[in-house]
């Protein structure tokens, strides 16, 4: 049985690296198999619009067999549309990839994206998706600055 908690606190602990932004959530992921660490990622690591799920995702070839054994933990739900048009939204890129569960901490709140279905859409589409409410507090924490109603 995956620690859960284990790999949500350490995708909350990326998202502590995230250069603040005024307009963008602080947001931690990690790509775990079989209770390995195969890669992470943090909001604007690599450029200022690059998202958690996706700076992850960019370390791994999308033919990478392991990505059908894989879960991701994102400290938030996964985007299902994006401010920035000229990318594909991480719920897209997480179905392209074939990982068959998701782990988030908090659903994503209206500031940004008036109706994110990341969840619904994940699950539509056959993904698992596990929620640890427990952590959300702890997922926030890096956000307070924003609007999160």
């Amino acid at each position: 049985m995956p620690d859960h908690d284990h790999w949500m606190r350490r995708a909350i602990d990326l998202a502590y690296q995230c250069p603040q932004a005024e307009g963008a959530f602080a947001v931690g992921a990690v790509i775990v198999v079989d209770d390995e660490e195969i890669a992470t990622g943090f909001s604007r690591e690599t450029d200022a619009k690059v998202h958690a799920e996706e700076a992850a995702l960019n370390k791994l070839s999308l033919d990478d067999p392991r990505l059908a054994r894989a879960t991701i933990y994102s400290s938030l739900e996964p985007c299902s549309e994006r401010a920035s048009k000229d990318r594909a939204p991480c719920t897209d890129r997480i179905l392209a990839a074939g990982i068959p569960t998701v782990v988030i901490a908090w659903r994503e709140p209206s500031t940004f994206v008036a109706d994110c279905v990341g969840v619904e859409k994940l699950e539509q589409a056959g993904v698992t998706v596990i929620e640890l409410a427990d952590l959300a507090d702890a997922a926030m924490a890096m956000n307070r600055h924003l609007d999160l109603s």
